[in-house]
């Protein structure tokens, strides 16, 4: 039964859902990961398109980078908050909804005439992209049981891998091309076609707590959930403040040309692919050593490049072994969140998301400032600090073994 107070059910009811599922909806598990992939190829197309789009748009590059801004404080708010706003919902209708969102921003961009029709456009997916990944663990969890968890998260997540592989590469060459429209049309094309897939395979879902700010705020008294969200802070804040200063790194230290970073680069993305896989299968096996070995490794890549970073050698290795690590994270955090609130997932994934996202602005103030003021090696120092601290938290209060 609920508790009135705060709308959290029964545990052993949604336990019981996903452990009597015999046969997983490995469909909709798969539409979930087009999903992602819509999502994050539509976060990342401005990154290789602003130049065009400042041009066309009449605009500064620093104004037209504000797009990305826009999208990441608009789903640190929508994460918590969507499972709110749509509590009543049959939890199928908000996927079809936030895939629909992301539809409408891609036509958005595609015939924006000024500044402000593109912001507007970054706002509707800011709204899709931060429900979908509040929600998305949640979804897995009904859709697979308690065992296949990892596995479902980690088919999700490929589709983050994939983007980040080939949305900007992609994205610059049809600009290029075509122009920076066509990309954001062919972006549209894949979340159409995702949301066809959605339709097709994702079953009745309908909402099994009634989630509220009050239920927020009791997730966030579990004292395993403070622990997973403190590891999310350190893990993002960290790679965040080291990782955006890798270029730069490359060029100084081991003195690598344009051709050799972009194939150095490459490398982080591939690893990353991998590393989700590897994540996946970690996690059903042991969720503790999932979860500590990505920071671990991460923290080992960047005092490597610290200590090692003349060598070209070592650097390149040092950027693929990082994405290998930071693919994995993902799927050990939102399985661990996910486990230790089951009864609330989509409150757990929006607290995670949100935490996320503060991590994301508190590395890049971060990093910039020791950049500015103590040089690159600073930031990379910082990353290893705190990826290192998030793994010897995990070891010493991380998830617990489970039956």
């Amino acid at each position: 039964m609920a508790d009135p107070s705060t709308g959290v059910i029964d545990a052993s009811l949604l336990n019981a859902e996903s452990d009597e599922r015999t046969e997983p909806a490995w469909g909709a598990v798969v539409s979930l990961a087009l999903g992602v992939f819509g999502l994050v190829t539509a976060e990342f197309l401005p990154a290789s398109l602003l130049t065009p789009m400042a041009r066309d748009l009449g605009v500064s590059e620093g104004v037209a980078g504000q797009a990305v801004t826009a999208t990441a404080i608009v789903a640190a708010v929508s994460a918590p908050t969507m499972a709110i706003i749509t509590r009543r919902l049959d939890r199928r209708l908000v996927m079809w909804m936030l895939t629909g969102f992301l539809i409408l921003s891609n036509l958005l961009a595609t015939f924006a005439s000024s500044l402000t029709l593109l912001l507007l456009a970054r706002v509707v997916l800011g709204v899709a992209l931060g429900g979908f990944w509040a929600m998305s663990a949640a979804m897995a969890l009904r859709l697979v049981p308690m065992r296949l968890m990892p596995r479902a998260m980690s088919i999700i997540l490929t589709g983050v891998s994939l983007a980040t592989v080939t949305a900007a590469p992609v994205g610059a060459y049809v600009g290029d091309i075509w122009g920076w429209r066509t990309a954001f049309m062919m972006a549209t094309v894949v979340a159409a076609l995702a949301l066809l897939v959605q339709v097709a395979t994702i079953p009745k879902l309908p909402p099994v707590g009634v989630a509220s700010f009050r239920t927020l705020l009791a997730v966030l008294e579990r004292p395993s959930i403070r622990v997973a969200l403190l590891v999310v802070l350190l893990v993002a804040s960290g790679h965040f403040a080291g990782f955006t200063y890798v270029r730069p790194f490359l060029e100084k230290v081991p003195v690598l040309d344009i051709e050799t970073i972009s194939l150095v680069l490459l490398a982080y993305g591939v690893g990353g692919f991998f590393g989700n896989l590897a994540g996946g299968f970690m996690a059903e096996r042991s969720l503790k050593t999932a979860v500590a070995m990505a920071p671990l490794l991460i923290g080992l890549a960047a005092i490597s490049l610290l200590v090692l970073g003349v060598s070209p050698l070592v650097s390149a290795a040092a950027v693929a072994v990082w994405g290998f690590a930071f693919g994995a994270v993902p799927v050990g955090l939102q399985t661990w969140l996910v486990r230790e609130a089951p009864d609330q997932a989509e409150s757990a994934g929006g607290l995670m998301v949100a935490t996320f996202q503060v991590a994301i602005a508190l590395g890049a103030v971060s990093g910039g400032l020791l950049v500015d003021h103590a040089g690159v090696a600073s930031a990379f120092a910082y990353c290893g600090s705190a990826t290192l601290l998030a793994a010897v938290v995990v070891f010493l209060l991380g998830p617990k073994r489970v039956a």
